[in-house]
């Protein structure tokens, strides 16, 4: 039943009661009043016959006290006689008032008239008796003869009586029946209760249950829904990283690439692939940040941050862009505006990015300008206003609303003409508004575009150190880390990287062995796993962070490509994440961050060095060459772990499968990521292993991702085995 028809229902029967109640109650009110009537005539009838019955007696009272005069001739039987003749006018009187029928008030009249006669004769005898003695009253007696009188008025009385006594039969029967429908309204009002209770109990359980079967399907929905995300972010995950994986090898190919002698025309191809292949990066990042924003897994972050240093970052990041189109960059800060403020600075960054490629995008010739303003402070916070102003192709006054729409564009041909899928401002609303802030856009066609937008910062009293803007001029000699890794291959290529950085550094398998060198060495910088045993990296943290006391920066490094692992290691008391396997620029970039480190003039870059092509069917030697570049020794070493390590990892896997250790399994799946990375097959392994380390699977399923993963293992241990040799030789 929809929403109407059951207002319709209800309206409908809350009029019919209330006229049914109207009803009843008419009823009702008639019967009490015939009843009331009824009583007041019974008392009348009952008050008429007593009035008769005094009358009678006193008629009777009086003839005997004139017959007790004459005959004894003592007058003292006519004492009173005066007193008792008023008393029966007054009942006379009496009975004139009460009776209200017809055929009653006749006799009363006559009934009057005999009474009155009967009281002249007794008047008449009393004055014989006194005037002219006793033997004329007995003859004035004698002559009219009293007792007719008498006779004359009991007779009176007892029509009266009678035709009463037809009208009290005609009220009792009306005080009855008016009982009976008071009654029968009674029972009427309370079978209509009843029935009104049992509907209102009926439809109130009915609509409890409607509620609850709707709550049951929303709760459905809801788990539907988090497992759709969930799937979701499984999927995007994995996609970005296959997708990145290949883009990544473009990219770093192609800047080497760069670095060679080419001819015109190549570096032309180089510097286009190069491009496109930034560009699609970009295009992922910019899909994988929406779906974030969408999942809600977007966490605005509070740090201090150095606004001068940040408007430098972009400044230095798109000054060559602009040099290159002929185009004026300017930035301006309000000198009123505090340095150092609290907030998300990697979030302001991007919303700069996006604004600011999008004009020098749109531009072709004259300026693009920046500028941070101070519109206001309040209760230790100000709000930072920033104009992105350009002079470019601009947008149409009906544009103006769609330009923060996803996958929109001012129209066809732009898209045509400059390239891109419209995500870029669609994010930054999402960015500005997730800050508490808001964003507007004016613009005029032919003379450019400004974007104004104001988020609320915290002013902050720390000092930002300035940060090294590039990681190809640093010196880390001297720095000392703590690499907290339980599996020997990734422990095997950090220290590779440490040692080519001549960084200082102790290991740890697992968080119990970290605590004990924390407590007695100090360290620049720890890198921490999450998975290990004994104690994982989350715990190892909090003991770090509440029990030992200790500020110093914590990386996180894992395996997952989980939207939101960054905010759970952040929570648990990191300062940073990064994912596996490592990128080494990534991993530089971190503690250039966190650590104080020294600049050394730029290297220049090699030519004319040469590598041996190998061609493999299932392992890829790209992130090796990448990590160990050049030193042969290095690669020897951990592909032999490789050989050693994966056909143990695979055994123990396949025991904890018989066995039935679903967690044991989990951890060996986690392990395996770092020790099938070397080798490349983090792109064909990584559904299979985050299928057993993530998922709920079902036996049948788990079992198929085991052998997966075995498969993939054991095709690539002889192309390893080939390549050691090869390094052998």
């Amino acid at each position: 039943m929809t929403s109407s028809r059951i207002i319709f229902f209800i309206v409908s029967a809350f009029i019919a009661g209330n006229l049914i109640l109207v009803f009843l109650h008419y009823n009702t009110e008639k019967n009490i009043n015939n009843l009331i009537g009824g009583n007041q005539a019974l008392l009348n009838e009952f008050a008429v016959s007593e009035e008769l019955k005094t009358l009678e007696n006193n008629v009777v009272l009086v003839e005997s006290k004139i017959k007790g005069m004459v005959t004894t001739g003592d007058t003292s039987y006519v004492k009173g006689l005066n007193q008792q003749i008023a008393n029966i006018q007054s009942h006379i009187d009496k009975l004139q008032k009460i009776s209200d029928n017809d055929s009653t008030a006749i006799y009363i009249d006559k009934l009057d008239r005999l009474v009155n006669d009967k009281l002249r004769f007794s008047n008449e005898i009393v004055q014989v008796f006194t005037q002219r003695g006793k033997a004329a009253a007995e003859q004035v007696l004698a002559a009219q003869n009293g007792t007719s009188h008498t006779d004359s008025i009991q007779l009176v009385a007892h029509n009266i009586r009678h035709l009463r006594r037809s009208l009290l039969t005609q009220f009792t029967n009306t005080i009855d029946s008016s009982v009976e429908k008071l009654q029968w309204s009674g029972t009427v009002i309370i079978f209509l209760v009843l029935i009104v209770g049992a509907g209102l109990f009926w439809y109130i359980i009915n609509t409890i249950r409607t509620q609850n079967r709707l709550i049951l399907q929303i709760r459905s929905s809801e788990k539907k829904l988090q497992d759709a995300v969930r799937v979701k972010e499984n999927f995007l995950a994995n996609m970005s990283h296959e997708i990145r994986t290949p883009l990544n090898a473009i990219v770093g190919f192609t800047r080497l690439l760069q670095n060679k002698k080419l001819d015109e025309e190549s570096r032309l191809y180089v510097q286009t692939i190069q491009q496109s292949g930034e560009n699609l990066v970009a295009l992922v990042n910019d899909i994988l940040d929406l779906s974030k924003i969408e999942a809600g897994v977007i966490r605005i972050e509070t740090a201090p941050f150095s606004l001068h240093e940040l408007v430098q970052s972009i400044e230095t990041m798109f000054s060559a862009k602009a040099k290159e189109k002929g185009l004026q960059l300017e930035t301006t800060i309000d000198q009123s505006l505090p340095d150092t403020l609290e907030g998300d600075a990697t979030r302001l960054m991007q919303i700069l990015v996006n604004l600011v490629g999008n004009a020098l995008k749109f531009t072709a010739k004259g300026n693009i300008s920046i500028r941070m303003m101070n519109e206001g402070v309040k209760d230790g916070s100000v709000i930072l206003g920033i104009e992105v102003r350009d002079t470019g192709i601009g947008i149409e006054h009906e544009k103006l609303d769609e330009v923060f729409g996803r996958f929109e564009q001012a129209n066809d041909q732009i898209t045509r003409e400059y390239g891109g899928t419209g995500l870029g401002l669609a994010i930054v609303k999402e960015l500005v508004e997730l800050q508490q802030g808001n964003i507007r856009v004016t613009s005029q066609p032919r003379k450019g575009t400004i974007f104004h937008l104001v988020i609320p910062f915290k002013i902050s009293g720390k000092i930002i150190p300035t940060k090294i803007a590039s990681t190809e001029t640093v010196h880390l000699a001297g720095i000392n880390i703590l690499l907290v890794e339980d599996n020997e291959v990734n422990q095997t290529l950090l220290k590779h990287l440490f040692r080519n950085w001549n960084v200082g550094f102790d290991t740890a398998s697992n968080g119990t062995e970290a605590l004990q060198k924390l407590r007695t060495n100090s360290y620049d910088l720890v890198l921490m796993d999450i998975q290990m045993p004994q104690m994982d990296g989350y715990t190892a943290t909090r003991q770090i962070r509440h029990h030992l006391k200790i500020n110093t920066p914590i990386v996180a490094m894992t395996a997952h490509a989980m939207a939101g692992e960054r905010e759970k290691c952040l929570r648990a008391g990191m300062n940073e994440y990064i994912a596996k396997p490592i990128n080494e620029e990534q991993l530089k970039k971190l503690i250039v961050q966190f650590v104080s480190v020294k600049t050394l003039p730029p290297l220049q870059p090699e030519t004319g060095s040469s590598a041996v092509q190998h061609n493999y069917q299932h392992i890829n030697l790209d992130y090796i060459k990448e990590v160990a570049a050049g030193n042969a020794a290095f690669e020897k070493e951990v592909t032999a772990q490789f050989i050693e390590g994966v056909p143990a990892q695979l055994a123990t896997m396949e025991e904890a499968w018989q066995n039935g250790d679903v967690k044991r399994l989990k951890q060996i799946a986690h392990n395996l990521k770092t020790t099938v990375s070397v080798m490349g097959l983090n792109a064909e392994l990584q559904p299979y292993l985050d299928g057993v380390e993530n998922s709920e699977a079902t036996a049948d399923l788990l079992k198929d991702y085991i052998e997966n993963i075995k498969r993939i293992c054991n095709n690539a241990l002889p192309e390893a085995k080939d390549y050691l040799a090869s390094l052998s030789k």
